[in-house]
């Protein structure tokens, strides 16, 4: 990470260099990331498969079919895979343009959720379209990183000064937490504070600004979102003690610790799994992993961490070698987000920290989420691809455009 950071910062200058020279020149454009699409996929068809393998008994109780799930979600394949070459065939620039329209929009769409949005286990965070429902956290988390992209790249000479390069972010980022707070969702709110956090930190701001937000927001956190809340508290008491809430509020957290410690090595086998058979609620979404532990061992998580850490470094690379500095952030911001919320998901199956609702991204069931993580995917093989060259500006003496100046007739007059 210090190597990144190193070579970051050097390329960040140099753009920064170029830009007031206003000459950028643009480097060759390199195919399509391979490697971060084989990353993708695999991911998905793990995905796919294990959606199917720990759903199977619960679609067949309650819908009456088995593939009731699977189904559902090659149809979400579909329409991201639409979003990924979308993305990956559309210039990036273009986010920068509608930065602000679409930083608004997420923000009403955060508002009406909570009056008008369907609630499901106590939670107000979907929008019922029909055919699916829809998470309008899941644009928060585009429209957050398009905006700061697009700020920090605008500010970059004024990151130290805290009023310019710090306080407006980090309002934007506390504003919008405290809207998704509100359906509640404290993991996706932990992941924008991160994000926000970690993209200040690359962006050059005083790393006192940044450890006394921390140091400031962790108690008022804890005494709003722990304490100020009874059922949080219980899980928060589950956590540290599961055995004495083994029936109610620690169920699935203790369920999906016996299905990874059964797993063993290699896992019992795709289908064998006894705790798929109704003893671990959302195995196919919520504790994905834990299924894929027990079924395809200890190996199979391997495998899982090994494609996010894919993603992970084709994502730094990507944001070291951008045509520029929005497009460097843009990258950095969508791949950390991923792992960020790979890593809550484990930790959170694996007993690590308290409970939350949070899926993995490209494996676990979803609509709105795997549609959304799809395009970030294009978007981020838009960067990396560095196939859209900035236009050159329209000389004032040279070029086709050029307007002729005639030389002005000027007649001195000799005075004796």
């Amino acid at each position: 990470m210090a190597d990144f950071l190193k070579t970051f910062r050097q390329r960040k200058d140099s753009l920064s260099a170029q830009l007031k020279q206003k000459s950028i020149v643009d480097s060759k454009p390199v195919p399509i990331d391979i490697w971060l699409l084989v990353a993708v996929v695999g991911l998905l068809t793990i995905g796919t498969i294990e959606i199917y393998s720990s759903s199977a008994v619960f679609a067949l109780k309650k819908f009456d079919d088995a593939t009731h799930f699977v189904k559902r979600q090659f149809f979400f394949l579909i329409l991201g895979s639409v979003a990924l070459w979308l993305g990956a065939n559309t210039n990036y620039r273009w986010l920068k343009r509608y930065t602000y329209p679409l930083l608004a929009f997420t923000f009403l769409l955060l508002g009406m959720v909570l009056f008008v949005g369907v609630k499901i286990n106590g939670a107000n965070r979907w929008f019922n379209l029909g055919l699916f429902l829809f998470q309008p956290v899941e644009l928060a988390k585009l429209s957050l990183v398009c905006y700061l992209a697009y700020s920090l790249a605008e500010k970059q000479n004024k990151m130290r000064i805290f009023s310019i390069g710090f306080v407006p972010h980090l309002l934007v980022c506390g504003f919008m937490v405290l809207l998704i707070l509100q359906q509640p969702d404290l993991g996706t709110s932990f992941i924008l504070a991160a994000t926000t956090l970690l993209l200040l930190f690359v962006a050059g701001t005083k790393i006192s600004y940044i450890l006394t937000a921390v140091l400031f927001a962790a108690p008022v956190g804890y005494m709003m979102n722990i304490v100020g809340s009874p059922w949080r508290m219980k899980r928060f008491m589950a956590y540290l003690n599961p055995q004495a809430f083994s029936q109610d509020t620690a169920y699935q957290i203790i369920q999906s610790q016996i299905a990874v410690g059964s797993g063993g090595l290699h896992g019992a086998g795709l289908g064998l799994g006894r705790q798929q058979l109704g003893y671990m609620p959302d195995g196919h979404s919520d504790f994905i992993i834990a299924a894929i532990g027990e079924e395809w061992g200890f190996v199979g998580i391997l495998v899982v961490l090994a494609l996010f850490a894919m993603i992970a470094w084709r994502g730094l690379r990507a944001a070291t070698k951008a045509r520029d500095l929005f497009g460097s952030y843009l990258a950095y911001g969508i791949s950390m987000g991923f792992v960020f919320q790979a890593l809550i998901h484990m930790s959170v199956t694996f007993g690590i920290i308290p409970a939350k609702g949070l899926t993995l991204p490209f494996v676990s069931y979803g609509g709105s989420s795997l549609v959304v993580s799809m395009y970030l995917v294009g978007v981020l093989l838009s960067v990396s691809s560095r196939r859209f060259a900035r236009k050159k500006k329209r000389s004032l003496v040279n070029g086709r455009f050029a307007k002729r100046h005639r030389p002005k007739l000027v007649i001195v007059r000799e005075t004796q």
